[in-house]
């Protein structure tokens, strides 16, 4: 009895070990509930709230068993404020990218990285980039980007949970200032805590929580890297969505930093909508179920091109 007892108990941690490393509902929800909550007021670079999120950010990448770089979570920066046309005084503040890594298994496979990112940070209380500029109110920023956010932490939960299964390293990274013009992910690329030569694909996600009934999902950049259209197509199927696969189209955020060095990347989202930059981007609008899809679907993409045993190429685009 004594050892059936035991057998069961430790079938139950093994059980709820396997639970909380695993992508889930709950949790996606419970990032976005904290992140887009009126309480974050947006996020803004340079605001307490702001410190708030990337404490967040720090304490759930520990939580999750991702390392800090050479001993820090925190990469900070200035980042120059955008403001209203017409405004002369331009503020600058200080932000941080947060950043987590997760160390391949293969020798020699594990000095090469795939770096995925979100940004974190969104408009405070509006201002110059705000859709409804007039308007002084929380912006509360749920899809755009506490849904990015929210993939960030579940996805990289799961690699690291799984990381024994990994050849390649991971870098994990929170991007701030985003909004002001790409600036923390400017900020990486000129000053990488690696050298840019070993970072064989960027993955962004930037809206990804706003999925439609018909299940699609759009992304660009598939053809930067060989193979990248033939396998993002086929995982459509297998995932349970519609895969809007664009070769080049690598639109307007963080992975662009990243294209510019000549760096394959993957930009995620799940489409726009009216309130894009408005006060009214609530969690209540959020498709939970919908952004699981999205985790399960660039965790088996990270996970796919990580083990690849052959080179990642970087393949520009013919003009």
């Amino acid at each position: 009895m004594r050892k059936i007892l035991l057998s069961a108990v430790c079938v139950a941690i093994s059980a709820s070990a396997f639970a909380q490393a695993d992508i889930t509902e709950k949790e996606i929800k419970d990032h976005i509930w904290t992140l887009a909550s009126p309480q974050m007021k947006g996020r803004f670079p340079g605001t307490a709230e702001n410190k708030k999120t990337v404490r967040y950010l720090v304490k759930q990448f520990k939580k999750s068993g991702i390392a800090a770089y050479h001993g820090s979570y925190i990469q900070e920066f200035t980042a120059k404020m955008r403001v209203k046309k017409g405004v002369q005084d331009t503020p600058y503040v200080k932000t941080q990218n947060v950043i987590g890594y997760i160390e391949g298994s293969d020798p020699v496979l594990k000095q090469e990285f795939i770096v995925i990112g979100a940004h974190y940070d969104h408009l405070g209380m509006g201002g110059a980039s705000s859709k409804k500029p007039d308007t002084v109110g929380i912006h509360l920023g749920a899809d755009d980007n506490a849904s990015g956010t929210a993939a960030l932490l579940e996805i990289a939960e799961k690699l690291a949970a799984n990381k024994d299964t990994l050849k390649r390293s991971v870098m994990v990274i929170a991007f701030g200032a985003e909004e002001q013009g790409l600036l923390g992910s400017k900020y990486f690329t000129a000053h990488p805590l690696i050298p840019l030569s070993q970072i064989k694909l960027m993955i962004n996600m930037d809206m990804v929580g706003r999925m439609n009934s018909e299940k699609h999902l759009y992304m660009g950049g598939a053809a930067t890297f060989d193979g990248g259209v033939e396998l993002l197509t086929k995982l459509g199927p297998e995932i349970g969505v519609h895969p809007f696969v664009n070769h080049y189209d690598v639109g307007g955020s963080d992975h662009v930093s990243f294209y510019k060095k000549d760096i394959p990347v993957l930009g995620f989202h799940t489409g726009g909508h009216p309130q894009y930059h408005t006060p009214e981007d609530d969690r209540r609008l959020i498709n939970v179920p919908g952004e699981k899809l999205v985790c399960d679907y660039i965790y088996k993409a990270l996970t796919t091109v990580a083990n690849r045993p052959g080179p990642i190429i970087f393949v520009p685009e013919k003009k």
